[in-house]
């Protein structure tokens, strides 16, 4: 099954079954969020191609909001967790082992923006996946994290949900006229 499939199996599942739309935009949201495995799971094309749908079909924007952004926090919250229980042994599996040079440029993130970092994480693909596990190795202090993690995680669902939700709302709402 390729990516694609998956793509849009999923998003065709949510066409059929509209009820699941939350649950499955809580979960996409929420291993988009968690450590490493963001970097294999094509979550925000399943989301903006969920919201999208939703969109047309006339369908409330807000249980998709609230659930995503609910999911991208616990996503990062878990992630945060495994670095800080872990501590440096996290930089012994993949994708720290393959990839030494993560961890240098994490540091030096985290150096340069502090707490910012875990905000800005959010926002960039690639190091979504292992910003908040380096939080917690480093022993960012919780709270801190926290605050940044919950603004961002529901910025962050905005700008994924949004476009697909309002674009294809206001579309069917132009080709009615």
């Amino acid at each position: 099954m390729t990516l694609g499939d998956m793509t849009f199996g999923i998003v065709d599942f949510v066409r059929d079954h509209q009820a699941w739309a939350a649950p499955i935009v809580f979960l996409l949201a929420f291993l988009e969020s968690l450590a490493f495995l963001s970097l294999l799971v094509p979550a925000t094309a399943i989301l903006l191609g969920i919201s999208a749908l939703m969109g047309a079909a006339g369908t409330g924007f807000w249980p998709l909001f609230f659930a995503g952004g609910i999911g991208g926090v616990l996503g990062y919250s878990l992630s945060y967790q495994i670095g800080h229980y872990y501590d440096e042994r996290a930089f012994q599996v993949w994708p720290f082992r393959k990839y030494p040079d993560l961890i240098d440029r994490s540091r030096r993130f985290f150096e340069k923006w502090g707490v910012w970092a875990v905000f800005f994480g959010h926002f960039v693909g690639p190091i979504r996946a292992v910003i908040p596990v380096i939080a917690g190795v480093y022993k960012v202090p919780r709270l801190p994290f926290e605050m940044a993690n919950i603004a961002a995680a529901f910025l962050w669902i905005t700008s994924v949900l949004a476009p697909g939700f309002y674009g294809a709302e206001w579309g069917v709402k132009l080709l009615a006229r």
